[in-house]
């Protein structure tokens, strides 16, 4: 039976440091399942089809991946229903580890089966969040270092759009 993992997120948007905890887990598990997830408590910059497409884009050269959206309903119970044994979080700090702690450990009551595994990104994307792209590209900072070509043309785009278009238009 192939080892599944899920790793679920908003990324809003995907950044270097979600491939680097991305990469780890291919190295881990033989099937790695992108989970979009919908939060209605967010306001996202992209809508889950441009988040859905951007990652398939990058991580279209890898075996054993996949982007899959849950749209609605537990994180535990998806994990039952695609035979996945864990999800994959990612923790960069001590504050991140606080509320993922919190969170499998109600994942495991949901479902005993499911096992979280932490894995911290390169040293370099510790203090990459993707908030922080968001603001820093919104304000005209460079991020290419911080995220896919496919995500930066995105970002670029998506400010264009909200500054009432591009300018040479």
């Amino acid at each position: 039976m192939k080892q599944t993992a899920i790793y679920p997120g908003t990324f809003d948007p995907f950044t270097n440091g979600h491939l680097d905890v991305f990469e780890r887990a291919l190295n881990i598990f033989e099937r790695v399942i992108v989970v979009i997830a919908e939060n209605s408590q967010k306001n996202t910059l992209f809508t889950v089809d441009e988040r859905r497409r951007m990652i398939e884009t990058i991580t279209a050269d890898y075996t054993g991946s996949s982007v899959e959206v849950l749209h609605d309903g537990l994180l535990a119970d998806y994990a039952r229903d695609v035979g996945a044994r864990s999800i994959v979080r990612g923790v960069r700090q001590v504050k991140d580890f606080e509320y993922e702690f919190q969170m499998s450990l109600l994942n495991r009551q949901l479902n005993p089966e499911v096992t979280t595994v932490f894995l911290m990104p390169n040293v370099k994307y510790t203090y990459v969040a993707s908030s922080i792209i968001r603001e820093v590209a919104m304000l005209g900072g460079d991020v290419k270092n911080f995220v896919h070509p496919c995500v930066l043309e995105k970002l670029n785009e998506k400010y264009l759009e909200r500054q009432g278009g591009p300018a040479h238009s």
